[in-house]
């Protein structure tokens, strides 16, 4: 139901949601950007951060750039926002 702009940053220490910047939301995975693995990465971590099955956050647009836009279809884009970044 909403779409979320994502900012990925592959390859990091940890898995974690660093937060807001210019619209869009940090995201920070381990997994390299080689054959989807970051791109799922990213969708597991989100679906567990917002309570959600994993099958339905996916990625729509930017599947091969940082810049990402994730489709959520259980959770509306300012609750699933509001959810990431404020951790509630």
């Amino acid at each position: 139901m909403g779409d979320l702009r994502v900012r990925l940053q592959p390859r990091a220490k940890r898995n974690e949601i660093v937060g807001e910047r210019d619209g869009a939301l940090v995201v920070r995975v381990t997994a390299p950007p080689v054959d989807g693995k970051a791109n799922a990465a990213l969708c597991r971590l989100l679906a567990k951060a917002l309570g959600v099955a994993p099958s339905t956050v996916t990625v729509v647009r930017g599947q091969s750039a940082r810049d990402k836009v994730v489709h959520v279809d259980a959770v509306e884009t300012g609750v699933a926002l509001h959810r990431l970044v404020d951790g509630t």
